[in-house]
């Protein structure tokens, strides 16, 4: 089964509550992969003022324990491409104890965020900050970084600014800006999903 009818979902869903409520403006908050493109399907579609806070990226987690077969070391960092693999690489080939990918596995993604790779969450959102979708610096902002709750307070102030100036997702969608978020997409080697 395909994974794009999430994204659909999404986009139908936002789309249809912005348009039914009557909404002069949107302020999307995503933080994962189909949530991402979801809400930028729908900002273009119903084409009023919006603007997308990333919610952020996960910060990585402590080890607690060694893990000679993976060299890394208590204490080290370890983040959701660790977890990858201490399944993929070591445990499947019988390298890692059970301990050991447990320890990776439970402190992998210590709190909230979209994982911390260049997937489709961080990819979408340095296209859609390249796009004009969303305010600059919103892409490299961690989850639980203040600067995080203060992008939420400037998107508010930006989102009037929109408003009052008449301008619309498709002023700022131009050719131009698709080109500038398919550079960036490219020059980061960003999720193919982008596509």
């Amino acid at each position: 089964m395909s994974r794009l009818p999430s994204r659909d979902i999404i986009a139908d869903s936002i789309e249809a509550v912005v348009m039914a409520q009557h909404y002069d403006g949107n302020i999307s908050i995503p933080g994962c992969d189909k949530n991402m493109p979801g809400c930028f399907m729908a900002a273009v579609r119903h084409n009023r003022p919006t603007i997308i806070v990333y919610g952020g990226t996960i910060q990585p987690g402590k080890r607690h324990l060694d893990c000679p077969s993976m060299d890394k070391q208590k204490g080290g960092t370890v983040n959701i491409s660790d977890a990858f693999e201490s399944y993929g690489t070591c445990f499947t080939k019988s390298q890692i104890s059970d301990e050991e990918r447990f320890d990776v596995v439970r402190h992998a993604c210590p709190g909230p965020g979209a994982c911390g790779g260049m997937y489709t969450a961080n990819t979408m959102s340095s296209a859609l900050e390249a796009l004009g979708i969303s305010l600059p610096y919103s892409s490299g902002t961690p989850a639980l970084y203040p600067e995080k709750g203060q992008e939420c307070v400037r998107a508010a102030r930006y989102m009037k600014k929109l408003f009052y100036n008449g301008v619309f997702r498709r002023d700022i969608l131009t050719r131009n800006s698709f080109l500038n978020a398919i550079a960036v997409v490219n020059v980061l080697g960003g999720s193919t999903n982008a596509v």
